[in-house]
């Protein structure tokens, strides 16, 4: 018995004193290769270590992974089981438990392998992937949208009233493209200023500015983190100026550094340093690839605070920011779940022609999003817009807006019980803002049965006429579909009141006649 006993005391030793091993590999970061002590799971379905995704997002770096597979960054939740695993394998094996790796040294990390990936260009953006440069230069090929107030202006700036002409060329330049980003059909475009000729730009040149660039910001940034509220004043007037006057400045600028001493100002208890921090963060979300930079240094809450309680300016300075912010299709999301749409909504009711019409066009880009939609709807959005679009404000947006609503079942129904449809037929009449309502009346009219006996109510097949003959390509098309369905319909009950005639009012000889094929006319159906 003592030895049986010795025996399995020995074995019992064995398995709780094992040497210490490498850990599994899904306990490392696909990036960093260490020990993962904040593990999350991304959009894709890998788990990386936080900050890995952080400085990626950062620097734009999309890693391809042993499978070949690229991630997606753009959701991130705790990964809580394998966490509790990795502490477990760590108590198991001796092993230390895992800190939290430092930002910096990660960078280096992600820098380096964005090096050795023939995917990126290393001499003049080392962040930039191919395939954006080629979409960029795109984009710079293309005709640019019109931004309402993006590239701000120093000077304190005036409430004008635009009329509907300008708020259509936000939305519709039809002399300079026959097409329109209506929310059915194609998304807007991004809004970058990049210049063509710099491409032209020596070597030398480049190299000039980026130094010249780095003084700056190094001052800039000094400014804005100083305790001085004269300091703080002139570091948000220097960066609202450099962006406006330089465009080219605005990639070089847009540093984690800079960001993190300019996010705290736009919410400042300082009219002044407010208002020109506010107009600076639009100007840097103009450059592309600064959109999802800004969004993930956390830049959406202080812009809703401002929306909220700022002064009158930076309301519409904020509006712009979150306008070019919802662009770009990674931030839609984003926005929508801070708490910006319900800010948005109220700026619809601004005394600011602007405020009004940026909000509106955030709001537009968001509601692209399915479940932004649904939220639109249950905030009570459609009746709002409806009330915008009879009394002739922001029309052009707010009808964008109102196509995105209808094109789910929530919206569509809710936009047919507020009279969406008799609205919208009165608005045919002007002529501006014809296609874009259009697009709103064959949003609604897909899939619902409700459409045609509400279009019949409020006469629209007398406008959609009009349309037809009148129209752009697009606007003809969707007109002459919805007459089709109108048509269809009125030729239906025309024919079954021939029937009536034909075959007498006794039910059962119209049967009759129906089923022995002795209708009179019954070639004709």
């Amino acid at each position: 018995m003592a030895k049986n006993g010795k025996h399995k005391w020995k074995i019992f030793s064995r398995r709780r004193s094992p040497k210490p091993t490498h850990p599994p590999k899904e306990f490392l970061c696909p990036i960093s290769g260490s020990l993962m002590s904040d593990p999350v799971v991304v959009s894709s379905g890998q788990t990386f270590e936080r900050v890995s995704v952080q400085v990626s997002r950062d620097l734009g770096f999309i890693p391809v992974l042993d499978d070949g597979t690229t991630p997606d960054f753009t959701t991130v939740i705790p990964n809580l089981v394998i966490k509790s695993t990795i502490l477990s394998w760590c108590k198991a094996s001796g092993a230390e438990e895992p800190r939290a790796p430092d930002y910096a040294a990660v960078e280096t990390t992600v820098r380096t392998k964005m090096r050795e990936s023939n995917l990126w260009i290393s001499n003049q953006s080392p962040t930039l992937r191919v395939s954006e440069v080629e979409l960029l230069q795109g984009v710079v090929e293309s005709p640019p949208v019109i931004f309402s107030h993006a590239v701000t202006e120093i000077a304190h700036r005036p409430h004008h009233c635009y009329s509907s002409s300008s708020e259509e060329s936000v939305i519709v330049n039809t002399e300079s493209s026959p097409f329109t980003p209506l929310p059915l059909e194609t998304r807007p475009a991004c809004y970058t200023s990049s210049s063509n000729s710099s491409s032209e730009i020596t070597q030398t040149e480049t190299l000039a500015q980026s130094q010249t660039f780095a003084s700056e910001e190094e001052e800039i940034t000094t400014k804005l983190i100083s305790t001085e509220v004269h300091e703080q004043e002139q570091g948000a007037i220097s960066l609202r100026k450099l962006t406006k006057t330089r465009e080219e400045s605005r990639g070089s600028l847009c540093s984690r550094r800079l960001l993190e001493a300019l996010r705290p100002l736009i919410t400042s208890h300082y009219v002044v340093v407010q208002t020109n921090a506010v107009a600076s963060l639009v100007n840097l979300s103009l450059e592309k690839a600064n959109k999802l930079k800004i969004v993930r240094l956390g830049f959406v809450p202080p812009l809703i605070e401002v929306l909220k309680a700022g002064n009158d300016e930076s309301q519409g300075h904020a509006a712009g920011a979150l306008f070019s912010l919802a662009s770009e299709d990674e931030n839609k999301m984003a926005i929508g779940v801070l708490g910006a749409l319900q800010p948005l909504m109220h700026s619809l009711r601004s005394e600011n022609e602007r405020t009004r019409h940026d909000s509106a066009l955030a709001l537009y880009h968001v509601s692209l999003m399915r479940t932004n939609r649904a939220k639109l709807v249950k905030l009570g959005a459609v009746p709002t817009l409806l009330g915008m679009v009879e009394s002739r404000r922001s029309v052009s947006p707010v009808l964008l807006i109102l196509c995105n609503l209808a094109a789910c079942d929530e919206g569509r129904s809710v936009m047919l019980d507020a009279n969406a449809v008799a609205i919208l037929v009165e608005m045919l009449r002007e002529e501006a803002t014809r296609e874009n309502c259009v697009a709103a009346l064959w949003a609604l009219s897909r899939g619902s049965l409700r459409f045609t006996g509400l279009a019949k109510e409020a006469r629209a097949a007398e406008v959609l006429r009009t349309v037809e003959e009148r129209g752009n390509e697009r606007a003809r098309q969707k007109a002459k579909k919805m007459l089709q369905m109108l048509r269809g319909k009125d030729e239906e009950e025309e024919e079954e009141v021939d029937w009536e005639g034909l075959l007498g009012s006794d039910g059962f000889h119209r049967t009759r006649h129906l089923r022995n094929g002795h209708g009179r006319n019954s070639s004709n159906f």
